[in-house]
């Protein structure tokens, strides 16, 4: 859901015409507006694409606890079907990336968003916790396409005077996309047992693929670029030599991990500690609109107050949440998480956007590189954490603020240098 897009990758060839047509145009044909064929498919690809996408990446989240239940593991290891997603998708998102400046960004966004979500459809069949888990890092793998290549291929698409607007629509979707995907299982948990759950929030998964799929207009505005392995590990090496980009790369590691973590955990102590029902539980998931509209003011947040007192109220604000997570009273820990996800998406806007600030060259590295710690913080601490959980909600709870404190010290690093930027 990064918040900034590569302008170095704006192209001076087309892909999809003959350069030997002598109705080829000289110059490439500038980027869709509205009333250009193409524009509203293209509107109707970047919301489903996120809707789809980030549906299928969260399918299991919701359904933990009757996880846990059904195929009798623990909560730890039925976290696993959510750090096999994240954690494939992490090591993914490099290598998709690459690929897609090869072989084309359309056709990576197709092959992703349709494999992806018509795995949803199989996880309901697996017979047991390996099969499952096996599925859903198939899964993660599938899905990189999505957040490595759509940025990149709205803004080579799109004239930049709309992009904002386009762009806004798919980060809106990854958003409602993740909403969906907890929701929408956790619902039908109250007729259905786990299976029939992720069977009915998959299909929803799979209708979005393909209507993504459909929508997306050919590419008019890409060129393949000639990839070497030196110039991707010096890119590499220059971000990772950057004090200020290295703390930003470490960042969203800790905080998504935090972010998983909780919402990981938060049902079995909905259902455990205040015995609420697994479907009503679910809908505590519904908390998660919270940060669609943080994400979309945090940019008039910065340019107000700058970067750097964004970030630490943000992670402070976080970790505040966290603490009134500890009040044993349903009401007290709701509103804990509340605080604590609207925080947290306004410092994922603002750290990404600083990616794109800080690395003035070989951005799409920079942006791929932090998209892969995010995902791996998702993965590794999202499962490392059930072991506290197993402890107690409070040694969870404190420990994830630990972790949210060491947040703030990198929010501090990674803004000495950039002033209000």
């Amino acid at each position: 859901m990064l918040m900034h897009y590569d302008r170095q990758r704006r192209v001076t060839t087309i892909e999809t015409m003959d350069a030997t047509d002598p109705e080829t145009p000289a110059e490439p044909p500038a980027g869709l507006s509205p009333g250009d064929a193409g524009y509203r498919r293209i509107m109707i690809a970047a919301a489903t694409a996120g809707l789809a996408s980030f549906n299928a990446m969260y399918l299991t989240q919701s359904v933990l606890p009757a996880i846990h239940d059904g195929l009798r593991v623990s909560p730890t290891t039925a976290a696993l079907t959510v750090s096999a997603t994240t954690g494939m998708l992490a090591v993914a998102v490099i290598p998709v990336s690459i690929l897609s400046e090869r072989v084309g960004r359309r056709r990576v966004l197709q092959v992703s968003v349709i494999m992806a979500t018509a795995l949803s459809l199989l996880l309901a069949a697996a017979p047991g916790i390996g099969a499952l888990v096996g599925l859903r890092a198939l899964q993660g793998i599938a899905v990189a396409g999505v957040p490595a290549v759509m940025m990149s291929f709205l803004s080579e698409e799109i004239r930049q005077e709309h992009l904002g607007r386009v762009m806004g629509l798919y980060i809106a979707g990854t958003t409602l996309g993740g909403l969906l995907g907890r929701l929408v299982p956790s619902s039908v948990l109250e007729f259905t047992d786990w299976r029939g759950a992720v069977l009915a929030g998959g299909a929803v998964a799979f209708l979005l693929g393909v209507v993504c799929a459909w929508a997306l207009p050919p590419q008019r505005n890409f060129v393949p670029k000639k990839i070497t392995l030196r110039h991707e590990l010096d890119a590499f090496r220059r971000h990772w030599n950057d004090r200020r980009l290295v703390a930003l790369f470490i960042l969203p590691f800790l905080m998504m991990g935090v972010f998983v973590s909780l919402y990981n955990y938060l049902g079995f102590r909905l259902t455990g500690q205040f015995g609420l029902p697994e479907a009503v539980a679910g809908a505590v998931f519904i908390l998660y609109l919270s940060g669609t509209w943080s994400s979309a003011r945090a940019g008039a947040l910065v340019a107000k107050y700058g970067a750097a007192r964004v970030l630490v109220t943000g992670v402070a604000l976080t970790t505040a949440g966290l603490l009134l997570a500890l009040v044993p009273n349903l009401v007290v820990t709701v509103v804990g998480v509340l605080v604590f996800t609207a925080s947290f998406f306004a410092v994922h806007s603002t750290a990404s956007t600083l990616v794109g600030q800080i690395a003035d060259r070989d951005r799409a590295e920079a942006s791929s590189t932090y998209v892969m710690s995010y995902y791996l913080g998702s993965s590794v601490i999202g499962w490392l954490s059930g072991y506290f959980f197993q402890i107690g909600w409070v040694a969870l709870i404190l420990t994830l603020a630990a972790l949210q404190i060491s947040a703030l010290v990198l929010c501090l690093l990674s803004t000495s240098k950039t002033g209000r930027s």
